[in-house]
């Protein structure tokens, strides 16, 4: 006992000594050394001097400035440029329109003058599903004439050489009849391009006579229809595939209809802007000018009939409610034909319509709970929510009709009378398996006040292949002006739903007083068909998943499973954010117009024939916005009736290649956030105010302060913009412009003798213009409109290359000004790149430092760039310092986008405020890589007292492996200390950062931190420094968001397999598999996306939200590869590794996120006294010293490693997190009723459309006995 006692006593005593010790070393290593603040400050302004100073050398920033001494500073009117762009983007959309309604007269003209006799079966047409390219391989005289001013190619290297003043010589022989005068002089003259043949007896294409073989073109590479090879001559049809393209309806309206190609080619002559011209019939058939292979990868779904320039522009906005009828009959195959209808009911919906769904049995309910007693606006995110709700209801009980006609009457009379909804027409979708009542008295009440018109029209479905009785449900229909449908196969469905368009075109049709006015489609994704989006994750994720289980196999042996998961993921994000994933889809709007039949009858009829339109690209309207007037970090956007946003540099409808779900019904509330502590989505009076007077197309301008992200949502700008507004006459549009406070006005003047007609007055030589253009180092922006042809027969294969092609020209004599070229913004350009010419001297062998080319070959700079306001870029290359083995893309390949660039934008923001500073940045956690770059800037302003205008932005990228060099020789140095310091860098006591202006780590001495977040290296030293004011924080709304539904994985045990198990299983089998076959006999096969939604290949939205793409810090790994390399590792089983191989399976929803982002506060001198950076480093409750890197955005951070990290305290991350509302996000949203402007004329109602008898149209039924025999006998044989 007394030996236990003992043994208990000495441990005591040792535990105590242990503990006394290491409180006493943790008391000396935390205790403050004096010299280590004065230390942290020389390293400061070590950095910052050396910095600051081989950035003014490369750049040569005064000289820049220097360069601009002669301009002047004028301000720009808000109201002028507002009125400029307005009148460019409405005097297209004009001519946009006449162009439509030319299609649109004559289609009426040859429908009516089409006789019965006329048509012909056998009619060949050119299908450009069955097209193939009859274009030859650059052979002949001919064709190489026609591909030698098509396939003019652009090298850097070339620009301004031998081959291009080939090219140039060429091209200009070709055709001295554009753009000349006889008038030597230099007098502005505003003239029109002439239109001309252009020989096209010399083009494959010229032939306007129908070709013998109609399946083969000759197609070539236009610019205009985005280098997809075309027939600019011919239209070709499009045929969906559940449509029979012999029927008669069909194959008359595309014989009639090919009248329409001289319309088509007429109006590519007037206006050569003009993009897809097409005629969508009611029949389901596309004729689309040009002609064009129509892709059907990877599956063609496409149907005119559900495109929103079809559906609004055939009939007037309405009210809808479905009723489903869920009784205890409506299973099986029933139940799924049911579904499918209203999905495709409500693909033909849009953001002018509203829309509920009702299910009944003995009672009534809402299919959505939280849409119960309303209507809400058919956006793709409604629909989303009521398409995947029709999985929910359970069929029960019996049906009651009455119940279900009265809740629909009452809510559809509660919109009319408050004038809510779309306040025009309204109709009840009725679908059921059969009713043994006609509910007259339902009607009565209801409905038949006006007679012989109806208040709300009925169109009933009938389900079921054995149903019998089918008068009373088709009497519904047509005592109330509807269309009934009986359909009993998935394959009918999307066909006879369509008939109801025609039905509420009938007021229309009828009115003959009535003008149609051109309707406006919101934003889409040119001919991508919306329900693809799941079928594209889906196939995304079967991909990613293949590449993931190959990598765990490939590396089972070598690594552990977190390893190989890391690096898996490393690998997929490079894929997608290296320079951006390739944008496959083309952003349209379309302006259509109705076409009706105007053949008289004995009859009454009241037919549309179809849709007249053509498609108005986004990036087109985006180039009359004049985004050089606009100036850096200004913008212009346009909202919708709706408000809804159709053009606006924040809209992202697109993630990693896959569209969105909701990407077309993004308010613009959603990206103009106030800069206020209100919660998400509670938007301030102001914002309110100023989207209401926008959407109702008042005039009028607004100052707010919002705040915006940037660098793909890493980093904040908080500012004051001035707001100016108005509406777009004619369209449901209106047009808004954003200017940035304190500069956004200013603009600088170039001097009378820098203009473009003075420079070749002055200067007699033979390259007046050309000659500050020197080959292969400038760029101009790709996207803006300097000058250009309007014609096919010149292409250019970059904008530099055009550019210089015209300034060639302007050098001749004769030059006359056309619509097509922007005077003031090439004169900018030219009067940049003659002040500027100088930038082209070797820095190396021009620099007036002792060693300034050491000094640039030890910083390891591999560009020095400016780049101006007018979008001009140049740049240096420093190819000694370049490593050819990384192939990197070059700058001017990735940053050609002067005043939009990143780079450009912070570095004005910061330049205004602090002009000496530079901006650092790196790539966002890059880690250790051994060809990151660092890219540097700074802005350069013209000033004039009080007032500065921005005029250029200067800057460097060199290797992040020199900086890391330059920051550990200076950090492990006591600087300007007499004595040799206890501490440095070096030490494993010290942790050492420099961090940006966002609290990114642009350099540390643990090179893995690099373009990390430091709240996630140090969260705790993170929240103090927001303590403190060094940082402070911003909430921050992402309402574009993406968020993964969870799919619930079940039990992992094994299912009980009784033979009832097998038997359901097989006779699921078989009742598959024979409808499979009996609708691929009659050529009804028809695939349904729908149907795969409700697998568990189900989508994972991104690798930013899973658990198993969680993205650890390269630290991290390297860490991990260590502890494996000298340590050993675990064996994993088999089992295990294929659980880790495993992805999880998730779907993207529409979400809305929040995050936090960080600004660096901005001192001045006497305030910064009092700041955080002139405390010392204290106990572990500070421990920390910080001080500014001037002239940059940085800051030195130096941490007490021997401090143990607080866990308890961590500042909120950039990283998104879904916002939990308690609610889905649709009922969330819809809680609240914003106004919107209905700008759409309402035709609802003709007292002559009682006289049309047809309402209704049923499936013909025939018994088919060979494919049940087939089915039992497979059956059979499938259980012996």
């Amino acid at each position: 006992m007394k030996m236990k006692y003992t043994k208990y006593a000495f441990i005591m005593v040792f535990l105590c000594v242990c503990s006394f010790a290491l409180g006493q070393d943790e008391s000396r290593d935390t205790k403050q050394h004096p010299e280590l603040s004065k230390v942290v400050q020389s390293w400061a302004n070590k950095l910052s001097g050396e910095l600051w100073h081989f950035g003014q050398m490369v750049t040569r920033k005064d000289d820049v400035k220097n360069s601009f001494k002669d301009t002047t500073i004028v301000i720009e009117d808000g109201e002028a440029l507002l009125n400029d762009i307005h009148e460019r983007i409405s005097n297209m959309m004009k001519q946009k329109v006449e162009a439509v309604r030319r299609i649109m007269d004559i289609a009426e003209q040859a429908a009516q003058a089409q006789k019965e006799d006329d048509i012909d079966f056998n009619y060949s047409f050119i299908n450009s599903k069955n097209l193939t390219n009859s274009a030859p391989n650059v052979s002949g005289s001919d064709e190489n004439e026609l591909a030698s001013t098509q396939d003019l190619r652009y090298d850097d290297s070339l620009v301004g050489s031998l081959q291009i003043e080939q090219s140039y010589q060429r091209m200009v022989s070709e055709e001295d009849r554009y753009q000349r005068d006889q008038d030597p002089s230099d007098v502005f003259i505003e003239t029109d391009i002439e239109i001309t043949e252009d020989e096209l007896e010399k083009n494959p294409q010229a032939s306007q006579t129908q070709p013998v073989d109609k399946t083969r073109l000759p197609l070539y590479n236009n610019r205009h229809f985005y280098n997809i090879p075309v027939n600019t001559n011919y239209s070709a049809v499009h045929v969906p595939s559940n449509v029979y393209e012999r029927s008669k309806d069909v194959i008359s309206g595309i014989m009639w209809s090919e009248e329409l190609d001289k319309t088509f080619r007429n109006n590519y002559k007037i206006d050569p802007t003009l993009s897809w011209q097409y005629f969508g019939s009611s029949t389901g058939f596309m004729r689309q000018f040009p002609a064009m292979i129509w892709s059907q990868e990877p599956i063609d779904l496409f149907d005119c009939r559900t495109r929103s320039w079809f559906i609004e522009a055939a009939s007037s906005p309405k009210d809808v409610i479905i009723l489903v009828d869920r009784s205890g009959s409506m299973t099986g195959m029933r139940r799924e034909v049911a579904r499918h209808v209203v999905h495709n009911i409500l693909d033909t919906l849009g953001n002018n319509d509203y829309v509920n769904i009702y299910t009944f049995s003995n009672t009534t309910d809402p299919l959505v709970e939280c849409f119960n007693g309303k209507l809400v606006q058919a956006n793709l995110a409604n629909i989303r929510i009521l398409k995947e709700s029709m999985t929910d209801f359970k069929t029960e009980q019996i049906a009651n009709f009455s119940l279900a006609l009265t809740t629909a009457f009452e809510s559809l009379e509660d919109y009319r009378d408050e004038k809510l909804g779309a306040n025009c027409n309204q109709a009840i979708m009725l679908i059921t398996d059969g009713s043994q009542y006609n509910y007259k008295e339902v009607f009565e009440k209801y409905n038949w006040d006006e007679l012989p018109v109806v208040t709300v029209r009925l169109f009933t479905y009938l389900i079921g292949r054995e149903v019998s009785d089918t008068r009373e449900v088709k009497w519904m229909a047509c005592a109330n002006q509807g269309y009934y449908v009986h359909l009993s196969t998935y394959a009918e469905v999307r066909e006879e739903v369509l008939h109801y368009i025609p039905v509420m075109a009938r007021p229309m049709v009828l009115n003959a007083t009535h003008k149609p006015n051109p309707t406006w489609s919101p934003v889409y994704a040119d001919v991508t068909d919306p329900k693809l989006t799941n079928w594209l994750w889906v196939n995304r994720e079967r991909i990613t998943q293949r590449e993931r289980y190959l990598m765990f196999s490939k590396y089972k042996d070598m690594m552990s499973p977190n390893e190989i998961d890391r690096k898996f993921v490393h690998q997929q994000k490079m894929k997608q954010d290296n320079y951006g994933e390739t944008q496959t889809y083309h952003m349209m709007t379309s302006v259509s117009l109705p076409v009706y039949d105007k053949k008289p009858r004995q009859e009454r009829v009241a037919n549309l024939l179809g849709v007249a339109g053509t498609d108005v690209p986004i990036e087109y309207i985006q180039r009359l916005m004049l985004p050089y007037r606009l100036g850096v970090n200004g913008y212009a956007f346009i909202v919708t009736n709706n408000g809804y946003i159709l053009i606006h540099p924040d809209l992202r409808p697109v993630f990693q290649g896959i569209l969105k779900p909701a990407y077309n019904r993004v308010d613009m509330m959603e990206v103009e956030i106030l800069d206020d502590d209100s919660e998400p989505r509670r938007f301030s009076k102001e914002m309110l105010e100023m989207r209401y007077r926008v959407i109702m197309q008042k005039r009028g301008n607004i100052t707010l302060r919002v705040k915006s992200h940037l660098d793909d949502m890493a980093r904040i700008h908080i500012s004051k913009r001035y707001y100016y507004y108005t509406g777009i006459n004619a369209t449901p549009f209106s047009l808004v412009i954003a200017l940035p406070h304190r500069y956004g006005f200013n603009r600088v003047q170039h001097p009378v003798e820098n203009d473009i007609h003075r420079i070749r007055s002055n200067d007699k030589g033979q390259h007046t213009l050309t000659q500050f253009f020197t080959p292969g180092n400038w760029t101009i922006h790709p996207e803006w409109h300097y000058c250009r042809y309007l014609d096919d027969k010149h292409f250019f294969e970059s904008a530099e290359e055009e550019f210089l092609y015209f300034l060639k020209k302007m050098e001749g004599p004769g030059w006359k000004w056309s619509r097509e070229c922007d005077r003031k913004l090439i004169a900018k350009v030219v009067a940049d790149a003659k002040m500027t010419v100088w930038f082209n001297e070797n820095i190396t062998t021009t620099t007036k430092e002792d060693k300034g080319a050491q000094l640039i070959k030890d910083y390891g700079i591999v560009v020095a760039f400016m780049a101006t306001h007018s979008g001009f870029t140049r740049w240096q290359n420093f190819p000694q310092n370049i490593d050819n083995n990384l192939h990197e893309k070059h700058f001017h390949r990735i940053h050609n986008r002067a005043i939009e660039e990143v780079w450009y934008k912070r570095a004005i923001e910061h330049s205004y405020i602090d002009p000496g500073v530079y901006v650092y940045s790196v790539p966002h956690e890059i880690g250790e890589a051994n060809n990151t770059l660092v890219t540097v800037s700074s802005g350069v302003f013209k000033e004039d007292g009080s007032r500065k205008a921005p005029v250029a932005v200067v800057g460097y990228q060199f290797y992040h492996q020199s900086l890391y060099n330059i920051f550990k020789k200076t950090t492990i140095n006591c600087g300007d200390m007499q004595k040799a310091c206890k501490k440095t860098c070096d030490s494993e006591e010290l942790h050492c950062l420099m961090l940006d202006d966002s609290g990114y780590v642009i350099v540390s001495d643990n090179i893995q931190e690099t373009g990390y977040f430091f709240g996630k290296i140090r969260s705790d030293i993170m929240s103090q420094l927001v303590d403190e004011g060094i940082y402070k924080m911003h909430r921050m709304f992402d309402y574009q968001g993406l968020c993964p539904e969870g799919q619930d994985t079940g039990s992992s045990g094994s299912k009980l397999l009784t033979p009832y198990f097998f038997l359901a299983t097989i006779l699921e089998w078989a009742v598959t598999t024979m409808t499979i076959f009996a609708e691929a006999a009659t050529g009804n096969f028809y695939y349904d996306p729908a149907l795969y939604q409700q697998t568990n290949e189900q989508y994972d939205d991104s690798t930013d939200h899973t658990d198993h793409n969680i993205v650890v810090s390269d630290h991290e790994e390297h860490e991990a590869n260590h502890d494996y390399e000298h340590e050993g590792q675990e064996q994993v089983s088999d089992k295990a590794f294929d659980e880790s191989a495993t992805m999880q399976k998730t779907k993207p929803e529409p979400c809305d996120n929040e995050f936090y982002l960080y600004n660096l506060v901005h001192y001045i001198a006497k305030n910064e006294s009092n700041s955080g950076y002139n405390k010392t480093m204290g106990n572990c409750s500070r421990p920390f010293i910080v001080q500014r890197v001037s002239g940059s955005n940085m800051i030195l951070l130096v941490i007490n490693n021997l401090c143990q990290e607080q866990k308890d305290r961590f500042p909120p991350s950039p990283d998104p997190q879904q916002i939990d509302y308690n609610m889905s996000l649709p009922c969330f949203m819809n809680q609240e009723h914003l106004p919107r402007r209905l700008y759409m004329s309402c035709i609802n109602k003709s007292v002559n459309e009682s006289e049309i008898k047809l309402c209704g149209s049923g499936t013909n039924i025939s018994p088919n006995y060979i494919l049940p025999v087939i089915s039992m006998f497979s059956l059979f044989k499938y259980l012996v």
